[in-house]
């Protein structure tokens, strides 16, 4: 695969320091806007996806990812639309696993609905890949049909147990969706509990056309907490993994139960991280559209690595303080038009 080698690089001399003086040390990367479901608050039904012309090759895809490691970014996480549909995506999992250690990446992991993991669990461990965060946002096969729209929950399953039969350690994440799934929680806590996975909820996004009102969907994870409260002793928890969740530690089963609240409580002042899009777009902030565009950077003979490096810390220089997401009926339009499988949550 391309790249500055295999070898981990040394630590960086000029790290990536946002304007507001946050280190800048996790990069999401969308690997394809391609997903083998449809989730109701993530796309619409009758998606029109990107032309293979658009999309970065693997091998762009990690030339820019190892600029950032060269930089002090020290996790990637790969998403999508689903990261395992896209065609020899391990070759790009293998690649950055090579660079993982001292002065190179601290972890590498992705976000997956579980549908592929029968298939590549072992080879994601064997590359260094040693933590997975599945979507699942429902246990009950027909609210799971109808979430996903295309979905069966049985595939899923099988992917998070073969996953975790591979050494993987296993976060389940479930987007809180009003009328749903809202009754499922403690359902959820005890199966999770049962296998040993940390559970992590979500508040929907107003990301991008769904074809529908995201007002009936919004569930606030404040209320949510406050009903779990009557049932789960929740302990704070210094806990952490890089990213936006705020963990507490559910007494009764040992694990952890994290809270990502991009609209009640948003989690910009701590934020450590940016987005790349499968195009080659550098989002600065999931909510807000200013951007940085490397696909013509990486496909020009003439902009060598350095040149890279000081387009990456120009973007960062441009990294707003933060979002304001509004879910209202009264202005019933995304706050991004993007959709979330563009930008890789």
């Amino acid at each position: 695969m391309f790249g500055e080698g295999n070898s981990p690089v040394r630590a960086p001399e000029r790290p990536l320091v946002d304007p507001f003086g946050r280190a800048i040390t996790y990069l999401r990367v969308s690997v394809t806007d391609r997903c083998d479901f449809r989730c109701v608050y993530c796309m619409a039904e009758d998606m029109t996806f990107l032309p293979k012309a658009e999309i970065l090759t693997l091998e762009e895809l990690e030339r820019l990812s190892a600029a950032f490691i060269s930089l002090g970014v020290d996790k990637i996480r790969l998403t999508g639309g689903e990261p395992l549909v896209r065609k020899n995506v391990m070759s790009l999992i293998r690649g950055l696993g090579q660079r993982i250690g001292p002065g190179g990446l601290r972890e590498l992991t992705l976000t997956t609905n579980g549908t592929q993991l029968t298939r590549y669990a072992e080879e994601l461990f064997s590359a260094g890949v040693r933590r997975i965060n599945v979507s699942l946002d429902t246990l009950d096969a027909d609210a799971f049909a109808a979430a996903t729209r295309w979905g069966k929950i049985e595939q899923t399953l099988d992917g998070i147990f073969a996953a975790k039969a591979a050494g993987l350690a296993v976060k389940i994440n479930a987007v809180a969706l009003k009328g749903v799934n809202e009754h499922e929680y403690d359902r959820m806590i005890a199966w999770c509990g049962e296998h040993g996975f940390d559970l992590c909820l979500i508040e929907t996004m107003p990301m991008g056309d769904i074809t529908g009102d995201r007002t009936d969907q919004y569930l606030p994870l404040s209320l949510v907490r406050s009903r779990l409260k009557q049932n789960w002793t929740l302990e704070d928890t210094d806990y952490s993994t890089g990213g936006p969740a705020r963990y507490m530690r559910v007494k009764e089963t040992g694990q952890r139960i994290g809270f990502i609240t991009p609209m009640t409580h948003n989690f910009c002042e701590s934020c450590n991280r940016v987005r790349l899009t499968c195009t080659g777009t550098l989002y600065m902030c999931l909510g807000q559209d200013d951007a940085a565009e490397f696909r013509a950077m990486l496909r020009d003979p003439g902009v060598d690595d350095a040149a890279l490096r000081q387009a990456i810390h120009d973007a960062i220089a441009r990294k707003p303080k933060g979002h304001d997401f509004v879910i209202d009926r009264r202005q019933n339009r995304p706050a991004v038009a993007r959709h979330m499988s563009v930008t890789g949550g």
